[in-house]
């Protein structure tokens, strides 16, 4: 595997030398709405040279651990199995190596790929879900693989009671009802995650993170697909990053930035800023 030119900043360690893995998924062929979403991981990339290494929030530099990026992966924009394919390989790959894989979207279809993957290493796995939406209709104008439905078909395989969802603020009134029977949901902000993070800690569940970067309100995170109203703010998500971290994570993604429908630029920097800060907080582990 080889190392992309152009890294996210403090992440050029050589392959056989790192713990964490990162590489892109520029996929937003299901969008419903703003696309834009598939030059999200070479924004994060590009722009990660406005950020220092060291977090004072942590008091870590992102150099602490060792961390690979590999790059954009060249996805199949006329097929979306293809492209969980190609994706779920990825991490097949970084996981069978005894790494960490960290996936930078793309739309939030790509968080199946990836959880593909750890579920066939890790059977016994939770899933952790930071977004503005359900994510969880059977299809969307009948397509299965929608990132309407990405939640739903990784339920399609977790099962009940493994699935949980935090600052959900918007779907159909049968995703909040298919929910209320299958899944673990938190609307509107954090409230829970501390509990469930002990709870899940003290079993030592292997735990996927997939943070939805519309969790956070579109006053502050206008460059995103699919704005909704009423978020959380950064810190709010900063320190969910931090508990949530103190499980036996196996996996993240940060997905749903589309640089240019925020043209001051701010909701890229604050992207940088999640990756940054996940980044630093899996290697405290």
């Amino acid at each position: 595997m080889d190392k992309n030119i152009e890294t996210f900043i403090g992440c050029d360690a050589e392959y056989e030398d790192a713990k964490i893995v990162m590489f892109g998924a520029p996929f937003d062929s299901t969008t419903s709405f703003r696309p834009g979403a598939r030059f999200g991981s070479s924004a994060i990339r590009h722009e990660s040279f406005g950020l220092e290494v060291y977090s004072p929030y942590q008091d870590k530099e992102i150099t602490y651990t060792p961390i690979f990026d590999s790059g954009d992966l060249e996805l199949c924009f006329g097929s979306s199995e293809a492209a969980l394919k190609d994706i779920e390989e990825r991490a097949d790959e970084i996981l069978n190596d005894g790494k960490f894989p960290f996936m930078m979207g793309g739309e939030h279809l790509v968080t199946l790929g990836t959880v593909r993957a750890a579920f066939k290493k890790y059977p016994d796995m939770h899933l952790i879900q930071f977004d503005a939406h359900c994510d969880l209709r059977d299809d969307y104008l009948g397509a299965k693989l929608s990132h309407a439905a990405v939640v739903r078909r990784c339920h399609d395989f977790l099962g009940d009671g493994r699935i949980h969802q935090f600052c959900i603020r918007s779907g159909e009134k049968t995703e909040f009802e298919f929910a209320k029977k299958h899944t673990d949901m938190h609307k509107f902000n954090f409230n829970g995650l501390k509990e469930l993070i002990a709870d899940l800690k003290e079993k030592n569940v292997p735990v996927y993170l997939t943070i939805d970067l519309d969790c956070m309100d579109s006053g502050i995170f206008p460059g995103t697909g699919t704005p909704e109203a009423g978020g959380v703010s950064f810190m709010d998500l900063l320190n969910a990053i931090i508990e949530t971290s103190k499980c036996n994570l196996i996996g993240a993604d940060v997905n749903e930035l589309a640089p240019m429908l925020d043209n001051s630029g701010m909701s890229t920097a604050t992207a940088c800023k999640v990756v940054r800060e996940l980044l630093i907080a899996i290697s405290n582990k």
